[in-house]
């Protein structure tokens, strides 16, 4: 009885690990692409000391919502967004980006403000292809 109670810890435990290894790699991933974003456009502006904190703060927190509910909204969405040739799907984007800028902020005191819809379009875009590099060389 003992060795059974022992491997399901054992088990639990590599799954637990697991779980957020593949966290940490994600929050890694959107962290660098939020860093080169943040660098590249002057629209987005961290807050925090150092400025380094605010884009893990707000990295954080997106890789919270891409891992939980970005899949669901994006599924449930996704005839309104073929119709709209995308325009629902980029307004999503805006409002997760939002979303974890707010967290950040309200949560941390520091995050990444974001100074508009474009600066927003933008920006997910350079968090996508930069994420896609990245994920590829860590194979994430």
């Amino acid at each position: 009885m003992r060795s059974d109670v022992m491997g399901r810890r054992g088990c639990g435990t590599a799954w637990h690990n697991g779980v957020m290894s593949s966290f940490l790699s994600r929050w890694l991933v959107v962290f660098i692409a939020a860093g080169v974003m943040v660098a590249l456009l002057p629209g987005m502006t961290p807050i925090g000391d150092p400025p380094v904190a605010g884009v893990a703060a707000f990295a954080f927190f997106m890789a919270i919502i891409n891992a939980s509910i970005k899949p669901i909204v994006h599924m449930l969405a996704l005839p309104f967004s073929i119709l709209s040739f995308g325009l629902v799907a980029l307004i999503i984007n805006w409002l997760f980006m939002r979303l974890a800028s707010w967290l950040a902020l309200s949560i941390f005191g520091m995050g990444v403000v974001i100074q508009g819809f474009l600066w927003s379009v933008l920006g997910s875009l350079i968090m996508a292809v930069v994420s896609s590099l990245v994920g590829g060389i860590i194979g994430d």
